[in-house]
């Protein structure tokens, strides 16, 4: 037995059971917060279950904007600044509730992923090359948190969410109808297919079949055997619409996912592809802006002291079993439901929030 054909079954079997990894992840997660987190000396029951109602909150906004193909932070920050508050009765600073949200989502946006990954709807060619080209720029934009005054902190994130309504209300996400196999011709396969000329790529990244032919165009096949055609053009466009929302996702938790998928629908990449493409994009930026946002204070001058200590531990460990469960539903969500109402809903809900940002940023509210 071959090193590839080893790791292609090890790739397939972990993906026919990435659910049971998934949930596995917060368990363990929750688990390791709960014996080995630094928590206050008198933590009993009352401190872990104080923000249990998180959880209902951060599963229906996972699956919002999972199914969506954006940021989790663009929901969970707005609803930290403004819900949270009123709820909790105390209001948490933009380094916390960035840093709670980037967690969240990185655990949430990962669940999706690999669900989108089992589904065949992620090209890891465009995601690698996306996420590399973020990183500074993520990087960069976690460490300007630091050293950012608050009202200008709630100014930019209302110019994000400004823009990214703009462009939620301008990108047709709808469903385009993938191909089918024509009559009296043998059916798709998501696995390659016995058919002549159908995709079967033996290092193929799931149940997906894939083919890039010699011009360029690439023809996936996901686990529903429906065909997608592309190209994998457009790079430089990409690159800039990532470089900014990379700077956005450091400093806010969210933007390169907003700016992302607009890209590549703007450089014809089928939608169904484009979002599953845009999770691996958003759940890698969004895990190193977390490291950075929980280790980074030291590195910067003058920067707020950040550690582990300073972590809400418990209300993560009821967002991140939130997010992951959100993350699960959204791709089945995704294929069943016209994404333009949410589309609407979601970009009408970002620009409400973010007129009240700009009055917070202004002294009025």
């Amino acid at each position: 037995m071959t090193t590839s054909s080893s790791s292609s079954r090890l790739q397939k079997a972990f993906l026919k059971y990435q659910h049971i990894f998934v949930f596995l992840a917060p368990l363990l997660f929750v688990v390791g917060v709960y014996f080995a987190a630094p928590t206050p000396a008198d933590a009993g029951s009352g401190y872990w279950f104080e923000y249990w109602w998180l959880c209902l909150a951060f599963v229906t906004g996972a699956t919002i904007v999972n199914t969506v193909g954006i940021s989790g932070s663009a929901l969970f920050v707005p609803f930290l600044i403004f819900v949270f508050p009123v709820i909790a009765g105390e209001s948490l600073t933009p380094e916390t509730l960035v840093k709670i949200g980037l967690i969240s989502e990185s655990f949430g946006l990962s669940s999706s992923a690999l669900a989108f990954i089992q589904y065949g709807l992620v090209d890891r060619r465009l995601a690698l090359s996306l996420v590399l080209g973020s990183v500074p720029f993520v990087v960069a934009g976690a460490l300007l948190s630091f050293v950012i005054p608050e009202p200008l902190f709630h100014a930019l994130l209302g110019i994000a969410l400004i823009a990214a309504s703009v462009l939620l209300f301008k990108a047709d996400l709808s469903h385009e109808e993938p191909g089918e196999a024509s009559e009296g011709e043998p059916e798709v396969s998501a696995d390659g297919g016995p058919g002549a000329g159908m995709p079967d790529d033996d290092d193929k990244l799931g149940p997906a079949g894939v083919e890039t032919a010699d011009d360029g165009t690439v023809t996936r096949v996901d686990r529903d055997g429906n065909d997608y055609g592309y190209t994998r053009g457009g790079y430089l466009e990409r690159f800039a619409n990532y470089s900014v929302g990379g700077v956005f996702q450091g400093l806010a938790g969210f933007g390169v996912g907003e700016l992302g998928i607009i890209s590549m629908l703007r450089t014809n990449v089928p939608v169904r592809v484009a979002i599953g493409t845009n999770h691996i994009v958003v759940a890698m930026t969004a895990v190193l802006a977390s490291v950075v946002h929980v280790f980074g204070g030291g590195l910067v001058p003058g920067g707020h002291t950040m550690d582990l200590a300073s972590t809400p531990w418990n209300m993560v460990v009821w967002t991140v079993p939130a997010t992951v469960t959100g993350g699960q539903i959204a791709p089945y969500v995704s294929t069943a439901l016209d994404t333009g109402t949410i589309k609407k809903f979601v970009g009408g809900l970002f620009a409400i929030i973010a007129v009240a940002l700009f009055l917070m940023a202004a002294g009025v509210a």
